[in-house]
């Protein structure tokens, strides 16, 4: 069997030209006679990997001198404490709740501090983004928390909360890289890499140098301490190699498609084959309010458990895998990342339209 279109959430589809590229050098890296799996951390040939997959992003992003850039471990679900015992100097936090993980970072941030739910969707199950121009942001908040682009639920922030002159840090898992962004809006902009970005294994963390600092709260370990990571540049102990040399090799990809812009427009060219086929469908339903809808994660249904078995089942056989919905909204979901070529979305919506002419 040949390569299928990969719709899942992650860990989610790469782009073929870095995998036969991984492929070509797993036994003998650039003449090191050693694959990088194999290769010291301290390693001049993996100094070099690291160093070109840091300025590589920061170049796609326009990351400002005056931020750090972390590869760490743990996911984004330790950065669910990490941030807490780093930044909440108050012990106040406001979180802003579209989704599970924003749900449960604030409840992990609870172990620290008070934490504020100053809005949230969940009377929706989640399906928009509440609006976030003029909320009741804290006094003596250390920082406001969002999740920009819900993986389970399909929404996206468009526009970034108002958070009054507060710290905003933001989980970006689900949407990294993926269009244009103004890091300097953010005091941390964070994600784990296994959707858009690499394998499993690595979380980025793009920090403000002034949120890192030794005054953390009392009893964080040191491997959760921001200033640890940068001070040593990602190196303080050994890092995941293997997914960050991967990261890299993606970084140099999104670069000779052109950059965040030519992302931008691939992505929703994609996207809106999938919506424009969804909202004239008759079998077919989106969840997501039109205005909130995310170009990498597109929930939809049928209203009928059996049928979107059926769906998901005959799908796969036709070579189109992963598309079955999170059990918390039930159907189907469609994750098309940055490594999701256009012909993939077309297959899918053409086997969406034969589905619904036998299925009506």
């Amino acid at each position: 069997m040949g390569r299928v279109y990969n719709f899942s959430a992650g860990p989610a589809v790469l782009p073929e030209e870095v995998l036969r590229e991984a492929a070509d050098e797993m036994l003998d890296y650039r003449g090191t006679g050693m694959s990088v799996m194999e290769m010291s951390h301290r390693s001049k040939a993996f100094e070099e990997i690291i160093t070109a997959a840091e300025q590589d992003l920061r170049d796609l992003m326009g990351i400002p001198d005056n931020y750090k850039v972390l590869f760490l471990q743990g996911g984004a679900s330790q950065q669910f404490a990490m941030i807490p015992m780093n930044l909440m100097k108050n012990r106040v936090a406001d979180y802003i709740i579209t989704g599970q993980w924003a749900k449960k970072a604030a409840k992990e941030a609870e172990k620290y501090g008070k934490v504020n739910r100053i809005a949230s969707s969940e009377d929706k199950t989640f399906s928009y983004i509440p609006d976030c121009s003029d909320l009741p942001v804290s006094e003596d908040a250390d920082y406001v928390y969002i999740c920009e682009n819900n993986t389970i639920y399909g929404t996206k922030f468009k526009e970034l909360p108002n958070t009054k002159g507060k710290t905003l840090v933001a989980d970006v898992s689900s949407c990294f890289l993926s269009e244009p962004v103004d890091v300097t809006k953010y005091g941390i902009i964070y994600g784990g890499v296994q959707k858009n970005i690499g394998p499993a294994g690595v979380v980025i963390v793009i920090i403000r140098e002034d949120l890192i600092t030794e005054d953390v709260l009392p009893g964080t370990p040191t491997m959760l301490t921001y200033k640890t990571h940068a001070d040593a540049k990602s190196l303080y102990n050994t890092p995941p190699a293997y997914g960050i040399y991967i990261c890299g090799k993606v970084f140099k990809w999104i670069k000779a498609m052109g950059g965040l812009e030519a992302m931008k427009e691939r992505n929703e060219k994609k996207a809106k084959v999938l919506y424009d086929f969804l909202d004239q469908s008759s079998l077919f339903k989106g969840t997501v309010a039109k205005a909130d809808r995310s170009l990498m994660n597109v929930p939809f249904v049928t209203g009928d458990t059996e049928l979107d078995a059926k769906f998901v089942k005959e799908a796969k056989a036709a070579g189109l895998e992963n598309l079955k919905g999170h059990r918390s909204v039930g159907g189907m979901r469609a994750s098309i990342y940055n490594a999701m070529p256009y012909e993939g979305v077309v297959a899918l919506v053409d086997f969406m339209k034969k589905f619904e002419e036998e299925n009506l």
